[in-house]
């Protein structure tokens, strides 16, 4: 999805926050000369001659802690962001030297078993000479670079991409896959997430107790289904950011909004013998901006009132409270009782085959030619807009590059007829469409919401 993790390690204060921001080409993480500025990690997307990756920016390691509690959060953070990395860019600092607390550090990245490249910061003007002392870490030849002025960033990229996985050409072609389909469970706390992982799995994959917040952190339990592979995610309950206490939470939350970045499918779960909330609305708006394919799961079905009456009334208040996502399924199940998790299983694995379908060029743009002769584009002071021709150039989610005369003339109604249209053509039920608006013969780009 964002493609391989890099992770960046490191003593405080040797310039991570600042590598970080330079390769993204923003002032994303904070940078001071105090140690200690930057402590959760921070997660951004980003490329490098075409290859997307993400990176992860961290908090400095100390060897003995000077902040006690703290300052083992910050480790335990960076600690699972090695885990999580293909690639661990281990940062050092030219105008310091070698530090005792550097041999540390590359002993933990030894027995970590990642891939890691020593980057040698503040290589700038006399300094420069003094990164070939870093050869004594142990781990291969030290990149040297200036964070701050921006020199050797594309030699240290060029060198990370080598450890990147191999990506076939048709691994995005959607056509041929074969992989595993990825669901993540998201709601509030205490709607039966994990109760709900549970009936999927047939066992006691998950503690489950009445307390809200039992599940703390994000794990991975592969299964099959008709043959096929699936791994489900279940994750902490997330709450309104005013609500959130404690470190140990907002770490869990913060886990949960990432399961939806990496997932195929994102189980939004709600309580069924309660209202929605806007809280569900905002979870829900998680995964759409991520990209991801949404099945609406209404759990604890079997305590409704009033039977199909009750659901009915139920179905209604999602409808208003998740106006911005019509094209979502809706389903009924009680994880304590196993009802409906077969069909909720079966319609997952349908939103996930539609969040990589692949469309032919000639179809679409037969489809589109159809819709805008049954409702012509928008125009404006005499000037009509057209589409000309549209391609499909990604999934996950389904984008859509449509090369047209005036891309300032598409209204939002006309741009919401075109995705309702493609969706009635193409079955796009359970996920969200790009569309891409490209002025004919200009490489700029305007991209629908």
């Amino acid at each position: 999805m964002y493609g391989p993790i890099v992770a960046i390690v490191g003593r405080p204060n040797v310039g991570k926050s600042a590598l970080f921001n330079r390769v993204l080409g923003i002032r994303y993480s904070i940078v001071e000369e105090t140690p200690g500025v930057t402590r959760d990690r921070v997660y951004a997307h980003t490329d490098w001659n075409g290859r997307a990756f993400t990176l992860v920016d961290t908090g400095g390691i100390y060897a003995e802690p000077e902040w006690d509690s703290i300052s083992k959060m910050i480790i335990a953070q960076t600690d699972t962001a090695i885990n999580e990395a293909n690639v661990v860019w281990f940062v050092v600092d030219t105008a310091s030297g070698l530090m005792p607390h550097d041999h540390d550090i590359a002993n933990l990245l030894r027995r970590s078993g990642r891939n890691v490249i020593v980057v040698a910061n503040k290589a700038e003007g006399a300094c420069y000479d003094y990164h070939m002392e870093f050869y004594a870490l142990g781990l291969g030849q030290p990149c040297p670079i200036s964070a701050i002025h921006g020199t050797g960033i594309g030699d240290l990229l060029d060198r990370t991409l080598e450890f990147f996985p191999v990506i076939s050409p048709r691994d995005d072609e959607g056509e041929e896959e074969t992989g595993e389909i990825k669901l993540a469970v998201l709601g509030r706390p205490n709607v039966g997430k994990s109760s709900l992982v549970n009936s999927i799995l047939g066992e006691e994959r998950a503690i489950v107790t009445s307390l809200p917040g039992t599940t703390r952190d994000a794990f991975d339990t592969p299964f099959i289904w008709n043959d096929k592979q699936f791994v489900i995610i279940d994750t902490a309950g997330i709450r309104r950011a005013a609500k959130i206490d404690s470190r140990v939470e907002r770490y869990s939350v913060f886990r949960a909004i990432r399961a939806a970045d990496r997932c195929d499918v994102a189980l939004v779960i709600l309580d069924s013998s309660n209202t929605p909330s806007s809280q569900d609305a905002r979870i829900a708006g998680y995964a759409e901006e991520a990209g991801r394919g949404i099945v609406l799961v209404a759990n604890k079905c079997d305590l409704i009132e009033g039977g199909r009456e009750g659901r009915t009334h139920f179905e209604r208040h999602v409808k208003r409270r998740m106006a911005f996502l019509p094209y979502v399924p809706l389903l009924f199940v009680s994880a304590l009782k196993n009802q409906g998790i077969f069909h909720l299983i079966k319609t997952a694995e349908k939103t996930a085959l539609n969040h990589r379908k692949r469309i032919q060029t000639s179809i679409l743009n037969e489809v589109l030619k159809e819709a805008q002769f049954r409702v012509p584009p928008p125009q404006d002071k005499g000037k009509q807009l057209k589409i000309y021709y549209g391609t499909q150039v990604s999934t996950k989610p389904p984008s859509f590059a449509l090369f047209m005369n005036y891309p300032e003339l598409m209204s939002f109604s006309y741009r919401r007829y075109l995705e309702n249209a493609l969706r009635q053509s193409f079955d796009f039920q359970g996920v969200p469409l790009r569309l891409l608006l490209r002025k004919r013969g200009l490489t700029g780009t305007r991209e629908g919401p």
